[in-house]
């Protein structure tokens, strides 16, 4: 039975690099019974509305991106965390085609973990907000404003931990304040980051 979604084949019939990649990798995917659907752009897998695993390439590899893949075993060891700010997601990365039919038994094995992690009902534990560094400049802002404290403790923890990323990645603390300088309108207005 094909499972293949029409809606997400836009994906696999565009021109661009890893292309075979991504038929290999899709053909695998729906081995495992998992729901063919279209997120964020990208091919994603679901098993009971529940999202397992993602396809998406870059420009040095495309991947296999298990969602509470922080909870899979990793016997091989193959799975990457993409920066140290990602806590639950890990990818299986390739670089062509004879890399995943070479995975393919142990890839098909990470996917039934992870659907057993899902119908297990497992979380992931997320580090809290408070839990974030605060950029020394913002740390200073937000003491000597009160509005400002005030509006960014309103914020969703997401926006609050959008903009505490975004505040401390500068190495330099030139770079950092004017970060926090141009966001505290953004802030005071009860907007995150990107809104």
């Amino acid at each position: 039975m094909d499972r293949t979604n029409p809606k997400v084949d836009w994906f696999f019939n565009k021109n661009g690099k890893w292309q075979e990649e991504f038929g290999k990798l899709r053909q695998l995917v729906l081995d495992c019974g998992l729901t063919e659907e279209l997120k964020w752009g990208c091919p994603c897998y679901t098993f009971e509305k529940k999202n397992i695993v993602l396809i998406h390439g870059f420009k040095e590899y495309c991947a296999l991106l298990f969602f509470k893949g922080a909870l899979l075993k990793d016997a091989k060891h193959i799975l990457v965390q993409q920066t140290p700010n990602v806590q639950a997601a890990r990818q299986i990365r390739f670089t062509n085609v004879r890399e995943i039919m070479k995975l393919k038994p142990v890839v098909k094995a990470y996917i039934r973990e992870a659907i057993d992690v899902e119908k297990a009902g497992s979380k992931v534990t997320l580090k809290k907000t408070p839990q974030f560094k605060i950029a020394d400049e913002f740390r200073e802002e937000l003491e000597k404003n009160p509005a400002l404290k005030k509006a960014f403790k309103a914020l969703t923890p997401g926006r609050q931990r959008g903009y505490l990323l975004y505040f401390s990645q500068p190495k330099q603390a030139k770079t950092r304040a004017a970060r926090v300088e141009k966001s505290v309108p953004q802030i005071l207005r009860g907007k995150g980051l990107n809104d």
